[in-house]
């Protein structure tokens, strides 16, 4: 890179640090405070949060799913449809994220359930207890993340339009290989998989916000345009990272108040997990020399998790009330706060990776 670039770099980034906004600069503060806050709901409201849980088709809550929608619809105007045939000419970015999801992932997973399940915490779980959070934990590790990958994408200035190719790709994955993974994991052989779940979540969280970015796009017209009306809609995305955050902790926050010892020994795996594989991700990004918009969100792919998904079986094969299911909402709890950290980190880290000089050179 010439020192010429390093200087227009080093511009850039101050000028996106100049823009950043107080929900952007203070978001931790801001996650932290909607978590108490939804806790709080959840034993003072208890109407409102069941109106809310209530509020379900195939498993999917729909007033999350708007919010999710918010929060995706600012990265999606940013999508450049002419640019996507560019992809083919970074390849390695889709290979990493595709290895770590599918070949390591969910065997991480299930193993680090195993050895903290059946022998670190042993003393403190039954084993029938045991055998529902591996369960769950597998659920977890086999579904990586559709929709919340596009607001850590934003957050760390990920390219919109790859981000975008890595998640269609990977759900295309998923389809076809979740069942068999999950299976061969958990050593069943009939699993009963909610379709109308994946393909609503799907819809929901990837189609809708696209189409719509694209209307907007069309609509704008110049680039000048899409900029402007992209920094005018951004805090919104904020605010709906905020306010997802305090309705999954008020539905959740009995739980949280009612387990507090269990929720935290099946956040440990998570938490080694969610970092390992962030390391393994980002890591070989790194050694590979994949530009940091596109290296940040390869490694955000694999970190988070398709939550929706993973519940929704859950429930589906142990039943509401099960271990699985629990182990399942845990990983929910402990995302946001981790996705966090990690975006912090990879933002601290940009200057060591190289910078695309336009979008797939």
């Amino acid at each position: 890179m010439t020192e010429n670039n390093r200087a227009n770099n080093g511009a850039d980034c101050s000028a996106d640090s100049g823009k950043l906004g107080v929900f952007e600069r203070f978001l931790t503060l801001w996650v932290g405070l909607a978590m108490i806050g939804g806790v709080v709901i959840g034993v003072v409201a208890p109407g409102l949060v069941d109106a809310i849980a209530a509020s379900e088709v195939a498993s999917i809550n729909l007033v999350v799913a708007v919010l999710i929608w918010a929060m995706v619809y600012p990265m999606m105007v940013g999508v450049d449809f002419a640019a996507v045939a560019g992809v083919a000419r970074q390849p390695k970015g889709l290979l990493v994220t595709l290895v770590v999801n599918w070949l390591i992932k969910p065997f991480t997973m299930a193993f680090l359930a195993v050895v903290f399940f059946e022998h670190v915490f042993a003393p403190w779980i039954a084993p029938a207890d045991a055998a529902q959070y591996i369960a769950g934990l597998i659920l977890l590790g086999a579904a990586p993340c559709t929709a919340m990958v596009f607001v850590w994408s934003q957050l760390t200035r990920g390219d919109a339009t790859y981000t975008l190719v890595q998640v269609s790709v990977n759900d295309l994955i998923m389809v076809v290989a979740f069942t068999p993974i999950v299976a061969l994991l958990l050593g069943v052989t009939d699993i009963a998989v909610p379709w109308e779940t994946l393909v609503l979540a799907t819809v929901l969280y990837v189609v809708l916000p696209l189409l719509a970015g694209l209307v907007t796009r069309r609509i704008l017209g110049s680039k000048d345009a899409i900029e402007r009306f992209s920094a005018r809609v951004k805090p919104w995305s904020i605010l709906g990272l905020i306010a997802t955050v305090a309705i999954l902790f008020g539905l959740q926050g009995d739980v949280i108040l009612r387990q507090p010892l269990v929720i935290v020994l099946i956040a440990v795996p998570i938490l080694i997990q969610s970092y390992g594989i962030f390391a393994l991700a980002y890591g070989a990004a790194f050694l590979l020399r994949i530009p940091h918009r596109m290296a940040a969100p390869c490694a955000m792919i694999g970190t988070s998790n398709f939550f929706e998904l993973a519940v929704a079986v859950a429930i589906s094969l142990f039943g509401l009330n099960s271990g699985a299911a629990l182990a399942t909402v845990v990983g929910v709890l402990v995302e946001v706060p981790v996705m966090l950290s990690l975006v912090a980190f990879a933002n601290r880290t940009r200057a060591h990776f190289p910078e695309a000089q336009n979008k797939f050179s």
